[in-house]
């Protein structure tokens, strides 16, 4: 990829071989976001659920030094999407534009598919991700709230 910002820098495409260094990530992630208990999932269960993800993975001399995941989805308001799960950047690596690499790929990729919205979600408290995302033309609502049931509540629901 052109204009690089740090030399030795490469995105890969990941793969189920890469799935131990994105779980590692995934719980880096979930520790800068105060909630590493949170963390559910596991190699295993991205095997089985594979079909449903992909994600690309930042690295320096071949160590992972950061993360987007990603998926497609239908939007009923405007239609094909892909919806940015994670993106992550290892706290020593930060600042360098790898995120921004990361963030360029995924946005590149939704409009080469044909997608007519790019989402994703920013902790309220993160104000560096928000000035950066409002800095690139991201808009960022203030009026959406996130409904989420996990596993148990679906059990309870269904229990119902």
């Amino acid at each position: 990829m052109d204009n690089m910002p740090l030399k030795g820098l490469e995105l890969v495409q990941g793969n189920k071989s890469d799935f131990k260094d994105l779980i590692e990530l995934i719980q880096e992630l979930a520790d800068f976001e105060k909630a590493p208990e949170a963390v559910s999932n596991s190699i295993e269960q991205m095997e089985e659920e594979w079909e449903h993800f992909d994600f690309v993975l930042a690295k320096i001399d071949g160590k992972t030094v950061g993360m987007a995941v990603y998926f497609f989805a239908y939007s009923t308001w405007v239609g094909k999407s892909l919806y940015l799960d994670d993106l992550y950047v290892k706290k020593d690596f930060r600042g360098k534009g790898i995120g921004r690499v990361l963030l360029d790929h995924v946005l590149r990729l939704a409009w080469e598919e044909k997608c007519y919205r790019v989402r994703w979600q920013v902790l309220d408290w993160n104000e560096p991700a928000i000035a950066f995302y409002e800095k690139i033309g991201a808009d960022i609502s203030r009026e959406w709230f996130n409904c989420d049931m996990d596993r148990a509540a679906l059990r309870r629901y269904m229990d119902q």
